[in-house]
């Protein structure tokens, strides 16, 4: 149960992913709404500071668990999320950098992106919310799936390198001993 909470190797369904992100965003803005007033009632004469770390705080958690479970949506799509979440930011930031350096470019005045990257970005969410399982590792294919490799690749994966294991297993030559 803590690998499914605080884990990026656990697997979330899309109806699971869709629930869960609901969830996750009502008790967020409730956590911050009280303590946002729980802030200001003990100490009014605190600066803005002050008051706004511990909403800041709430927020910045909020969006940590988002992105545990965008993690383990990608995971569960067939996608490595080590690789794809900090892609996702990298062209979000270059987004907002050719937006911000090029006016013209952006999606209209008041925004601080492309279209391009709106586009990259709406394509990335309905990707979380609309691919399907990985097709080799999900046992509702009509195939049973043996958590075991075959003796195949159990023999060539003792006899070659570490570096010809992790190829095939990126390959797709040695789908059954993933261990997430």
């Amino acid at each position: 149960m803590l690998g499914f909470i605080f884990g990026f190797n656990a697997r979330l369904g899309r109806l699971q992913y869709f629930l869960a992100s609901l969830a996750l965003g009502v008790i967020t803005v409730i956590l911050a709404v009280a303590v946002a007033f729980l802030v200001a009632t003990t100490a009014p004469q605190k600066s803005a500071l002050a008051i706004s770390v511990p909403i800041i705080a709430v927020i910045g958690l909020g969006l940590l668990a988002n992105l545990m479970l965008q993690a383990m949506r990608f995971r569960d799509i067939g996608w490595d999320p080590v690789c794809v979440i900090p892609a996702w930011f990298a062209v979000m930031a270059l987004d907002y950098v050719i937006a911000s350096r090029f006016p013209e470019y952006a999606a209209t005045a008041a925004h601080s992106g492309t279209w391009v990257g709106a586009l990259i970005n709406l394509g990335l969410c309905i990707a979380l919310l609309f691919f399907p399982s990985s097709a080799g590792d999900s046992p509702s294919s009509g195939v049973t799936f043996s958590p075991t490799p075959s003796p195949s690749l159990r023999n060539s994966s003792r006899t070659g390198s570490a570096t010809e294991a992790r190829l095939a297993r990126i390959t797709g030559g040695d789908a059954a001993r993933r261990g997430w």
